[in-house]
């Protein structure tokens, strides 16, 4: 079903590549995982030809939507969720360009689009731009980018007027359980934007993010887990915990950074 329905999508005149993301990239999924599918396209495609398309393999669909990137959600016939995202390749390719090879860090998830990059599986190349542009930046994490990410999330995380570390802390003072989950979602971002950075590995993404870290990281804070976890365990009791639990995770990162020769 999915062969045939991306068969029909390289069909069209504006597409160029197609690349299949997310898990079923690789061999890390089951039949539950949804399929990422991403379409570079010289110029859009309308609604109507790809509603008209989609709509003989899928039972449910979301046609453009626009909430992160521009996509159809779906459903498959099968009961498999399907997300179609469709790029410019030229901008896509762009902002790549300006992390990997203009060292611009990000605040959190800086070398995502990167690692999507590189760790997509190219179903359709008609010009073999795709496979050119994997080609390009398949290259050795850039130190300059590696101490721009850990400086400008550090900033964020603790050194900065705005840090997070100080906004958790306000939130705490004012038992602001929404602005607590807020601030503690953005602090992760920061924060492993700086531990893959700190093990030159690119992004990973929003998900299973600890158990990466464990298996693929070689260096890592002391007690890393148990560290997360004690704050986890305390974030819903909404007390003076937090905080110690937030100046704990961010002591023992220090301490790696600086056997590591970063700060």
């Amino acid at each position: 079903m999915i062969e045939k329905l991306l068969d029909k999508l390289s069909e069209l005149e504006q597409v160029e590549s197609i690349a299949l993301g997310g898990s079923r990239s690789g061999q890390n999924y089951d039949k539950k995982s949804d399929y990422d599918v991403y379409v570079y396209c010289s110029s859009e495609i309308s609604e109507e030809t790809r509603t008209d398309i989609l709509k003989k393999y899928c039972s449910t669909m979301e046609i453009s939507n626009h909430y992160w990137e521009y996509e159809d959600n779906c459903t498959l016939n099968n009961g498999i969720d399907i997300d179609i995202i469709y790029r410019n390749p030229d901008n896509f390719y762009k902002e790549v360009s300006e992390v990997v090879e203009n060292y611009q860090a990000r605040n959190g998830y800086t070398t995502c689009m990167w690692h999507n990059l590189m760790n997509c599986k190219v179903i359709y190349d008609k010009n073999g731009r795709l496979s050119q542009a994997k080609k390009r930046f398949d290259v050795p994490y850039p130190e300059i980018l590696r101490q721009n990410i850990i400086k400008r999330n550090m900033n964020l995380l603790c050194n900065g007027l705005p840090a997070y570390k100080n906004q958790i802390a306000k939130a705490v003072a004012r038992n602001d359980r929404i602005s607590i989950i807020h601030r503690t979602t953005a602090f992760f971002e920061s924060y492993f934007d700086v531990i893959f950075a700190l093990n030159r590995l690119t992004h990973y993404g929003e998900k299973r993010l600890v158990e990466i870290c464990t298996e693929y990281c070689k260096v890592l804070p002391d007690n890393f887990e148990d560290n997360l976890n004690q704050l986890f365990d305390d974030l819903p009791l909404c007390t003076d915990k937090i905080n110690n639990d937030i100046e704990i995770i961010l002591s023992e990162l220090k301490k790696v950074l600086k056997y590591e020769v970063i700060i």
